[in-house]
Protein backbone atom coordinates (compact mmCIF):
# COMPACT_ATOMS: atom_id res chain seq x y z
CA UNK A 1 0.00 0.00 0.00
CA UNK A 2 1.36 3.55 -1.01
CA UNK A 3 0.89 6.58 1.36
CA UNK A 4 -0.49 9.38 0.22
CA UNK A 5 2.48 11.52 2.29
CA UNK A 6 1.83 14.82 0.25
CA UNK A 7 -1.74 15.21 1.48
CA UNK A 8 -3.14 18.54 3.57
CA UNK A 9 -6.40 18.69 3.02
CA UNK A 10 -9.56 15.99 2.18
CA UNK A 11 -12.23 17.09 0.41
CA UNK A 12 -15.43 14.72 1.13
CA UNK A 13 -18.52 14.49 -1.61
CA UNK A 14 -21.66 13.77 0.74
CA UNK A 15 -24.15 11.95 -1.02
CA UNK A 16 -23.62 8.19 -1.88
CA UNK A 17 -20.06 8.95 -0.03
CA UNK A 18 -20.57 9.67 3.69
CA UNK A 19 -24.37 8.75 4.20
CA UNK A 20 -24.02 5.31 2.28
CA UNK A 21 -20.77 4.39 2.07
CA UNK A 22 -20.64 3.90 -1.62
CA UNK A 23 -24.34 2.95 -2.64
CA UNK A 24 -26.24 5.09 -5.44
CA UNK A 25 -29.15 6.41 -3.46
CA UNK A 26 -31.58 4.90 -6.21
CA UNK A 27 -30.21 1.73 -4.97
CA UNK A 28 -30.75 2.29 -1.57
CA UNK A 29 -34.46 3.39 -2.48
CA UNK A 30 -35.23 0.79 -4.71
CA UNK A 31 -34.37 -1.62 -1.94
CA UNK A 32 -36.83 -0.24 0.61
CA UNK A 33 -39.33 -0.27 -2.43
CA UNK A 34 -39.12 -3.86 -2.85
CA UNK A 35 -38.98 -4.37 0.86
CA UNK A 36 -42.02 -2.89 1.33
CA UNK A 37 -43.45 -4.63 -1.56
CA UNK A 38 -44.27 -1.52 -3.34
CA UNK A 39 -46.01 -3.05 -6.69
CA UNK A 40 -43.74 -1.46 -9.11
CA UNK A 41 -40.97 -3.25 -11.61
CA UNK A 42 -37.55 -1.33 -11.47
CA UNK A 43 -37.62 0.32 -14.86
CA UNK A 44 -41.14 2.14 -13.86
CA UNK A 45 -39.43 2.67 -10.19
CA UNK A 46 -36.31 4.71 -12.25
CA UNK A 47 -38.50 6.62 -14.32
CA UNK A 48 -40.25 7.68 -11.09
CA UNK A 49 -36.85 8.56 -9.32
CA UNK A 50 -35.41 10.62 -12.12
CA UNK A 51 -38.96 12.21 -12.17
CA UNK A 52 -38.32 12.82 -8.33
CA UNK A 53 -34.93 14.40 -8.88
CA UNK A 54 -35.48 16.44 -11.97
CA UNK A 55 -38.87 18.26 -9.94
CA UNK A 56 -36.57 18.69 -6.71
CA UNK A 57 -33.90 20.28 -8.82
CA UNK A 58 -36.53 22.61 -10.73
CA UNK A 59 -38.52 23.41 -7.71
CA UNK A 60 -37.33 24.62 -4.02
CA UNK A 61 -39.59 22.02 -2.37
CA UNK A 62 -36.82 21.35 -0.26
CA UNK A 63 -36.51 24.34 2.64
CA UNK A 64 -32.49 25.38 4.43
CA UNK A 65 -33.90 24.17 7.38
CA UNK A 66 -35.15 20.64 6.48
CA UNK A 67 -33.30 18.01 7.92
CA UNK A 68 -32.43 15.08 5.29
CA UNK A 69 -35.65 12.79 6.89
CA UNK A 70 -37.63 16.08 5.76
CA UNK A 71 -36.24 15.86 2.03
CA UNK A 72 -36.52 11.78 2.09
CA UNK A 73 -40.36 13.03 2.86
CA UNK A 74 -40.50 15.01 -0.05
CA UNK A 75 -38.23 13.11 -2.57
CA UNK A 76 -40.91 9.62 -1.59
CA UNK A 77 -43.84 11.89 -1.95
CA UNK A 78 -42.68 13.41 -5.36
CA UNK A 79 -42.34 9.45 -7.02
CA UNK A 80 -45.40 8.56 -5.23
CA UNK A 81 -47.58 11.86 -7.29
CA UNK A 82 -46.19 10.49 -10.03
CA UNK A 83 -47.05 6.52 -9.90
CA UNK A 84 -50.32 7.64 -8.78
CA UNK A 85 -50.61 10.32 -11.85
CA UNK A 86 -49.66 7.63 -14.35
CA UNK A 87 -51.99 5.29 -13.36
CA UNK A 88 -49.45 2.65 -11.28
CA UNK A 89 -50.65 3.02 -7.48
CA UNK A 90 -54.21 3.48 -6.96
CA UNK A 91 -55.89 6.90 -6.74
CA UNK A 92 -56.56 6.54 -2.59
CA UNK A 93 -54.20 9.46 -0.79
CA UNK A 94 -53.55 7.06 2.50
CA UNK A 95 -52.14 4.55 -0.20
CA UNK A 96 -49.65 6.62 -1.61
CA UNK A 97 -49.02 8.86 1.60
CA UNK A 98 -48.47 5.19 3.48
CA UNK A 99 -45.64 3.93 0.92
CA UNK A 100 -43.74 7.05 0.99
CA UNK A 101 -43.86 7.73 5.13
CA UNK A 102 -42.47 4.17 5.54
CA UNK A 103 -39.88 4.34 2.20
CA UNK A 104 -38.56 7.88 4.25
CA UNK A 105 -38.83 5.68 7.44
CA UNK A 106 -36.85 2.90 6.30
CA UNK A 107 -34.47 4.85 4.17
CA UNK A 108 -33.69 7.57 7.22
CA UNK A 109 -32.93 4.17 10.01
CA UNK A 110 -30.81 3.06 7.07
CA UNK A 111 -28.74 5.96 6.89
CA UNK A 112 -28.00 5.94 10.58
CA UNK A 113 -26.91 2.60 10.32
CA UNK A 114 -24.45 3.76 7.74
CA UNK A 115 -23.18 6.55 9.59
CA UNK A 116 -21.99 4.21 12.87
CA UNK A 117 -19.15 3.12 10.40
CA UNK A 118 -18.40 6.36 7.99
CA UNK A 119 -18.94 9.43 10.54
CA UNK A 120 -15.86 8.07 12.55
CA UNK A 121 -13.58 8.25 9.72
CA UNK A 122 -14.76 11.80 9.40
CA UNK A 123 -13.87 12.72 12.65
CA UNK A 124 -10.46 11.27 12.69
CA UNK A 125 -9.63 12.89 9.43
CA UNK A 126 -10.96 16.33 10.49
CA UNK A 127 -8.88 15.80 13.81
CA UNK A 128 -5.44 16.02 11.01
CA UNK A 129 -6.40 17.48 8.47
CA UNK A 130 -8.52 20.39 6.98
CA UNK A 131 -11.90 19.09 5.33
CA UNK A 132 -14.16 20.42 3.01
CA UNK A 133 -17.39 19.49 1.95
CA UNK A 134 -18.58 19.75 -1.98
CA UNK A 135 -21.77 18.50 -2.72
CA UNK A 136 -24.76 18.41 -5.43
CA UNK A 137 -27.35 19.39 -2.61
CA UNK A 138 -30.60 20.83 -2.20
CA UNK A 139 -29.76 24.41 -0.22
CA UNK A 140 -29.72 22.27 3.02
CA UNK A 141 -26.62 20.72 3.55
CA UNK A 142 -25.76 22.39 6.76
CA UNK A 143 -29.20 21.30 8.30
CA UNK A 144 -28.51 17.55 7.21
CA UNK A 145 -25.17 17.67 8.54
CA UNK A 146 -26.10 19.03 11.79
CA UNK A 147 -28.91 16.57 11.95
CA UNK A 148 -26.47 13.89 11.94
CA UNK A 149 -23.81 15.63 14.24
CA UNK A 150 -21.43 15.98 11.22
CA UNK A 151 -21.67 19.90 11.22
CA UNK A 152 -18.13 20.26 12.82
CA UNK A 153 -16.03 18.81 10.64
CA UNK A 154 -15.89 20.52 7.72
CA UNK A 155 -14.21 24.20 7.52
CA UNK A 156 -16.01 25.13 4.54
CA UNK A 157 -19.14 23.56 2.37
CA UNK A 158 -19.34 24.25 -1.37
CA UNK A 159 -23.49 23.24 -2.21
CA UNK A 160 -24.11 23.01 -5.74
CA UNK A 161 -27.90 25.33 -5.41
CA UNK A 162 -25.86 27.76 -3.40
CA UNK A 163 -22.66 28.02 -5.65
CA UNK A 164 -24.59 27.97 -9.07
CA UNK A 165 -22.35 25.11 -10.04
CA UNK A 166 -22.67 21.31 -10.18
CA UNK A 167 -20.84 18.55 -10.66
CA UNK A 168 -19.43 16.88 -13.34
CA UNK A 169 -18.12 20.46 -13.77
CA UNK A 170 -14.68 20.79 -12.74
CA UNK A 171 -15.70 24.30 -11.33
CA UNK A 172 -17.03 22.86 -8.47
CA UNK A 173 -14.42 21.06 -7.65
CA UNK A 174 -12.06 24.32 -8.16
CA UNK A 175 -14.32 26.42 -5.69
CA UNK A 176 -13.57 23.36 -3.59
CA UNK A 177 -9.92 23.94 -3.96
CA UNK A 178 -9.88 27.51 -3.45
CA UNK A 179 -11.90 26.82 -0.01
CA UNK A 180 -9.32 24.56 1.08
CA UNK A 181 -6.40 27.22 0.39
CA UNK A 182 -4.38 24.48 -0.66
CA UNK A 183 -2.31 23.77 -4.27
CA UNK A 184 -4.49 20.82 -5.99
CA UNK A 185 -2.01 18.72 -5.64
CA UNK A 186 -2.28 18.33 -1.90
CA UNK A 187 -5.85 18.10 -1.85
CA UNK A 188 -7.49 14.48 -1.62
CA UNK A 189 -10.99 14.29 -2.96
CA UNK A 190 -13.38 11.08 -1.74
CA UNK A 191 -16.20 10.05 -3.12
CA UNK A 192 -18.43 7.80 -4.99
CA UNK A 193 -19.09 8.73 -8.45
CA UNK A 194 -16.79 8.07 -10.95
CA UNK A 195 -18.04 10.56 -13.43
CA UNK A 196 -19.03 13.29 -11.32
CA UNK A 197 -16.21 12.95 -8.81
CA UNK A 198 -13.03 10.86 -9.95
CA UNK A 199 -13.02 12.63 -13.69
CA UNK A 200 -13.59 16.43 -12.42
CA UNK A 201 -11.35 16.39 -9.44
CA UNK A 202 -8.62 14.85 -11.16
CA UNK A 203 -9.10 17.33 -14.24
CA UNK A 204 -8.98 20.01 -11.07
CA UNK A 205 -5.31 18.93 -10.43
CA UNK A 206 -6.50 16.96 -6.84
CA UNK A 207 -5.65 13.40 -6.10
CA UNK A 208 -8.92 11.04 -5.85
CA UNK A 209 -9.81 7.66 -3.82
CA UNK A 210 -12.90 6.74 -5.39
CA UNK A 211 -15.51 5.16 -3.09
CA UNK A 212 -16.44 2.40 -5.86
CA UNK A 213 -19.46 0.74 -4.78
CA UNK A 214 -22.86 0.35 -6.45
CA UNK A 215 -23.89 2.44 -9.05
CA UNK A 216 -26.80 3.31 -10.79
CA UNK A 217 -26.15 2.66 -14.68
CA UNK A 218 -23.52 1.73 -17.25
CA UNK A 219 -21.14 3.84 -16.50
CA UNK A 220 -17.67 3.64 -17.95
CA UNK A 221 -14.90 3.92 -15.15
CA UNK A 222 -11.10 3.28 -15.53
CA UNK A 223 -9.66 1.64 -12.40
CA UNK A 224 -6.35 3.30 -13.22
CA UNK A 225 -7.78 7.17 -12.96
CA UNK A 226 -7.86 7.76 -9.16
CA UNK A 227 -4.89 7.31 -7.01
CA UNK A 228 -7.05 5.09 -4.57
CA UNK A 229 -9.91 2.84 -4.85
CA UNK A 230 -11.39 1.78 -1.62
CA UNK A 231 -15.40 -0.26 -1.53
CA UNK A 232 -15.52 1.05 2.59
CA UNK A 233 -14.96 4.03 3.97
CA UNK A 234 -12.78 3.11 6.81
CA UNK A 235 -10.27 1.60 4.26
CA UNK A 236 -9.19 5.19 3.87
CA UNK A 237 -7.79 5.63 6.10
CA UNK A 238 -4.44 3.41 6.02
CA UNK A 239 -3.68 6.01 2.98
CA UNK A 240 -3.24 9.31 4.60
CA UNK A 241 -0.95 9.83 7.29
CA UNK A 242 -2.28 9.81 10.60
CA UNK A 243 -0.57 9.28 14.25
Amino acid sequence: MKKLTDIQGVIFDYGGTIDTNSRHWAEVLWEKYRELQVPVDKPVFREAYVHGERTLARQPLVKPEDNFYDVLRIKTRVQMDWLVENGILPHEKAVAENYASRIADACYAYVLEVLKRTRPVVKTLSEHYKLVLVSNFYGNIQAVLKDFGLDGFFSRIVESSVVGVRKPDPAIYRLGVEAMGLPAGQVLVVGDSFSKDVVPAKKVGCKVAWLKGEGWGNEETDDSLPDVVITDLPDLLPYLIID
